[in-house]
């Protein structure tokens, strides 16, 4: 059956958004074509009118996670922009190393669910990677304009740290969530500290 162009754009967003946030979920080996285009609501042969390839459509997926942002400039959050530089940073840190973002990856920062992966998948994916990792950095540096001494390697730092205690406090959450919970608790203390 023929599908109108806008039927056709629809399903290839649908599909972009829920590779997205299956990718963010189990990883980029970890969900295959007919998952997603399930998840989609379309066949899995429905795929490859859109994409050339599964590859094609992971980097795609990969770049679109990234429209989830680090910061709250251009998000929910925005009306956070009433704050000082230092409570905004703490509102952000204590957002983003928190039990439901720890909970929830399909939902959240695509740095911490594929970082591993992108670095395994070649250099199409990692230089999309770098794209969307470049756009967290420079959206992180607007939001700490305003912070004394904020510079670029500040927000490089900053976002490395909140990024990595993420992945830890993932990693150990089903086997020792205490030692989850500390890690997620001693970054945001110790971030809290930078920034006074």
């Amino acid at each position: 059956m023929k599908v109108s162009k806008a039927q056709a754009a629809e399903n290839r967003e649908g599909i972009v958004e829920a590779a997205a946030r299956l990718y963010r979920e189990k990883g980029l080996a970890g969900v295959g074509v007919a998952e997603i285009t399930r998840d989609a609501g379309l066949t899995h042969g429905g795929l490859y009118r859109h994409f050339e390839s599964k590859d094609a459509l992971a980097r795609e997926a990969c770049l679109r996670a990234f429209d989830w942002t680090i910061t709250p400039l251009d998000g929910p959050a925005a009306s956070d922009g009433d704050l000082a530089p230092e409570a905004r940073l703490q509102t952000l840190v204590n957002r983003y190393l928190s039990a439901d973002h720890r909970d929830h990856p399909g939902d959240g920062c695509p740095a911490a669910a594929l970082a591993a992966d992108a670095a395994r998948a070649g250099p199409e994916m990692s230089e999309v990677f770098a794209l969307g990792v470049e756009r967290n950095i420079q959206r992180f540096a607007s939001l700490l304009q305003g912070e004394p001494h904020a510079n670029r390697a500040q927000s490089v730092a900053t976002l490395s740290t909140m990024v990595g205690a993420l992945v830890l406090a993932r990693a150990t959450a089903a086997g020792n969530p205490a030692l989850s919970d500390e890690i997620m608790a001693t970054v945001r203390a110790h971030l809290a500290a930078q920034g006074q």
